[in-house]
This record gives C-alpha cells, sequence and structure tokens, in this order.
C-alpha cells in the first residue's frame, strides 16, 4: 500500500504592518504644521510694525511684506488652525488616541524619562509609544496653541471679547500673552526638528504612516 503523501498546512498570509500614524493624523499634523509657520512668520511681521521689546524681526524671514499683507496671511492660518486643530483634537478623543498616546503622565516618570534622555539613554525603538516628556510636551503644545488662539481673538476682536480682554489683562497684556505663547510654539518646533534629526525613522512614519 503507497503511503499518502504528507499534506502541508499553507501558512497564512503575513498581515500588513499596522501603521503607526493613520491617515488623518499624518494629514492635520502636515495642515497644523503650515498654518503654524504662516501665523508664526506673519505675526514677527505684525510684531516688527509695532514692538514692545528692543528688537524686531528681520524682514527676510517674515511673511506679508507690510502690515497689511501680514495681516492678511495671519487670518488665513488663523482660520486654518483653528479649524484644523479642532479636527484634530476632536478626532484624538473620538478614536481614544488622546488617552492612548498622551495619558497617563506622573511627575516621577516625567523625571525619570527625562534623566534618561540627558544621558541619551532613552529607548526610541517602539514608535508607537510616547515617553512621558513626549506626552507632557504635546500636551503642552496643545493648552500653548488655544492660548494662542484666545489671546489672538482679543487683538482681533478687543471689543467683542471685551470679558476675554479683561480677564487677559488689557490688550496689551494680551500682545504679550499672544508673543509668549508664540515663542514657546517656536521652541517647541525647534525641539522637536531637533528630535526628528536624531530619530530620522519619525518623520518617515509621520509622512508613509509606517
Amino acid at each position: 500500500m503507497l503511503a499518502r503523501p504528507a499534506i502541508h498546512d499553507t501558512p497564512p498570509a503575513p498581515r500588513p504592518a499596522e501603521a503607526i500614524h493613520p491617515g488623518w493624523l499624518r494629514a492635520t499634523h502636515w495642515l497644523n504644521a503650515l498654518a503654524v509657520v504662516i501665523m508664526t512668520m506673519s505675526g514677527w511681521r505684525i510684531y516688527n510694525a509695532s514692538p514692545f521689546f528692543d528688537f524686531t524681526f528681520p524682514n527676510g524671514i517674515t511673511l506679508g511684506g507690510w502690515l497689511g499683507g501680514a495681516l492678511q496671511w495671519h487670518f488665513a492660518g488663523m482660520w486654518l488652525l483653528f479649524a484644523n486643530g479642532l479636527l484634530y483634537l476632536a478626532l484624538n478623543v473620538a478614536t481614544g488616541r488622546l488617552w492612548r498616546k498622551f495619558l497617563p503622565i506622573a511627575p516621577r516618570g516625567v523625571a525619570r524619562d527625562l534623566a534618561a534622555a540627558l544621558r541619551g539613554q532613552l529607548s526610541h525603538a517602539d514608535p508607537r509609544r510616547y515617553n512621558q516628556v513626549q506626552r507632557l510636551a504635546y500636551l503642552s503644545v496643545m493648552a500653548d496653541i488655544a492660548v494662542l488662539i484666545l489671546s489672538g481673538l482679543v487683538l482681533w476682536k478687543s471689543v467683542q471679547f471685551d470679558l476675554l480682554r479683561e480677564l487677559m489683562g488689557g490688550y496689551e497684556a494680551a500682545r504679550r500673552v499672544h508673543f509668549l505663547a508664540m515663542a514657546l510654539l517656536a521652541a517647541f518646533v525647534v525641539v522637536h526638528l531637533a528630535m526628528v534629526a536624531l530619530v530620522p525613522r519619525s518623520l518617515i512614519a509621520m509622512i508613509r504612516g509606517k
């Protein structure tokens, strides 16, 4: 009697790798980046028209050409940042990503991860997981953008938002709050770009998703 040939099960097809960043996140990220660049460069031109510190920004790194043009660019960037930022936040909440990626945060955990980062020992093996320093930074920049929008409303429609103006200490105080929030956002961008340079795969993931 002839032996029956062994039957080998066909191995299952490999599952496609899960995206590190979903498409909606990548799209809103790059739109937010564009809005921030527009608002920062046009905001520097607006500041130059009436500076309250002993310096101005070089015209070559500003946007708008003149005060009126800078205001138009600034308003365009403002609406893009507001609408896209609101969509980003809503999708993070709706998908549960806000809680999975950015929480929990504890002072001890932030201190531990910061110390590891300063020693060059913070692992970046899993780009899907944010360390506690990253979580704090991202949540802080979300709050900072909210302050930018609120103080910007005071500068744009000071009479209509009189209560908000008074809460900020008046129009001139709101200008300084807006400037400080812009400076913090610019500092975040600089650090963010430095981290991307150190971990280039994070840029690839934000472009391709994987």
